[in-house]
């Protein structure tokens, strides 16, 4: 059953390549780093040779798992100066934020897709000695060619909540060799840890959440402390939000922006109303989230037009990245 499954899965990942083609070419007319170096997704790559070897293999999918394997890289290479890193993405954003992370000898190119073929070519190309991969980042093809070339793989600030420990028990026969066939895993609490014992792996310690490392950038909290001081009120933030979250949202911001009106026309207890802040997960979602609200009849200021300081609006829209500790 497992190999009649892995095998299914194999001709599946092969099978959708021309449409991850396709999805690339969409998300990259919203965020041209989807375009970039497409190939290299497939397994192909043009790096030298004294580029491809005596690498670590660091997976950081997205920007948030890229900025957590900045404070995990800051504290390897301070152990170990001479490291040299093979950082992979799957988003434009993580692959954006991780450029800032490279030092000398370092490379950096997108996640293999999970066929047979790009995997083998991305571990035949590169060599590399130890893969350490953030967070939720285990893929059945990617593990089993791992253990085949004996390089060791490590789940670490590694995290599984229990609809994805249901959606890979029901998915056992293919989920469970790629859990058990990591070297090991590192994970974020106790309850993680156990979830992951659940399908196979070995866990080997439980850290907390490396995220809670990171040191706010001092320029960006005095920025936001000036502005706040400024406004007079506090701001309520919905950050990270997701398709379907800001309707929700909008909702009650109108209400709330109806009823500030109506008291504003008697008396000032509108400036006590707290300020609404928007910052969608997803930058090709910025344009679509400021339609939105203004369809909820709110009125919009996005960051990226203020000229040195927050513009009078119902909702402020977080359009910029790396701006979080404002």
């Amino acid at each position: 059953m497992e190999a009649m499954l892995r095998t299914l899965y194999s001709l599946l990942m092969w099978a959708a390549q021309p449409f991850l083609r396709r999805k690339l070419r969409r998300r990259g007319q919203a965020e041209a780093g989807y375009l970039e170096a497409v190939d290299e997704r497939f397994g192909f790559y043009t790096h030298p040779a004294e580029l491809r070897s005596e690498l670590v293999w660091v997976h950081a999918v997205s920007l948030g798992e890229t900025r957590t394997a900045g404070i995990l890289l800051a504290a390897l290479r301070e152990r170990w100066p001479g490291l040299r890193v093979l950082l992979t993405h799957g988003t434009a954003t993580g692959r954006a934020e991780g450029a800032g992370l490279l030092r000398e000898g370092d490379v950096q190119v997108w996640q293999p897709w999970d066929s047979q073929a790009a995997v083998a070519r991305f571990f035949a190309h590169f060599q590399p000695r130890l893969g350490l991969l953030l967070e939720t980042e285990v893929w059945p093809n990617s593990v089993a060619c791992a253990q085949a070339r004996g390089v060791p793989l490590v789940l670490v600030n590694a995290r599984l909540s229990d609809k994805s420990l249901q959606r890979a028990a029901r998915m056992a026969p293919l989920s469970r060799p790629a859990y058990a066939g990591l070297a090991a895993v590192y994970a974020q609490s106790d309850s993680d840890a156990q979830r992951l014992r659940e399908l196979g792996a070995t866990v080997q310690g439980v850290f907390g959440n490396l995220k809670f490392d990171a040191t706010p950038d001092e320029a960006q909290q005095a920025q936001g402390r000036a502005w706040r001081l400024a406004l007079g009120r506090p701001v309520l933030m919905l950050a990270s939000s997701r398709e379907g979250e800001e309707d929700v949202f909008f909702k009650q911001i109108t209400a709330l922006a109806q009823s500030r009106r109506a008291q504003a026309a008697i008396n000032t207890v509108a400036n006590q109303e707290p300020q609404m802040l928007i910052v969608p997960r997803h930058p090709q979602r910025f344009d679509e989230v400021q339609a939105l609200a203004e369809k909820h009849g709110l009125s919009v200021a996005r960051r990226s037009a203020w000229n040195g300081a927050p513009q009078a609006a119902d909702v402020w829209l977080g359009d910029s990245i790396g701006e979080m500790a404002l």
